[in-house]
């Protein structure tokens, strides 16, 4: 599975995880599609700090950090309108509800799958957020 890297190009991906081989692998990952990659970070305020000043068409997130729920920045890209994917080594059952839709890779994640997945997700919400 291959993304063309006009398909990334011009797009701003936050990535928050606190894994950093992991993390590193997403942003190199991201990169060499063509996006702009915000981060990585591994935690929830950084997160919120870059969330503040940048603009960002896409996020992947690591639902645990380091014992810190991810929940607080999911909430706020909802706000924002932005999509984003849970990249995580937990299954949908440990996810409150209200975040039942959002998709999800399980750890170990395949790089190429994660961003088809974040790719998908961006294309439909233009649709959705269309007027």
């Amino acid at each position: 599975m291959n993304l063309a890297a006009d398909r990334w190009r011009g797009h701003h991906v936050l990535i928050v995880e606190d894994e950093y081989l992991l993390a590193q692998d997403l942003a190199d990952y991201f990169q060499i599609l063509g996006a702009e990659v915000l981060g990585p970070v591994g935690s929830v305020a950084e997160a919120l700090e870059l969330l503040e000043s940048a603009d960002v068409q896409g996020a992947v997130l690591d639902i645990n950090l380091r014992g810190e729920r991810v929940y607080p920045v999911a909430d706020v890209l909802r706000l924002k309108r932005v999509p984003f994917v849970f990249a995580s080594g937990y299954g949908g059952e440990s996810e409150p509800d209200a975040y039942a839709d959002i998709p999800r890779c399980i750890k170990p994640v395949d790089l190429a799958v994660l961003a088809k997945t974040l790719a998908d997700h961006i294309d439909g919400s233009k649709t959705t957020l269309s007027p």
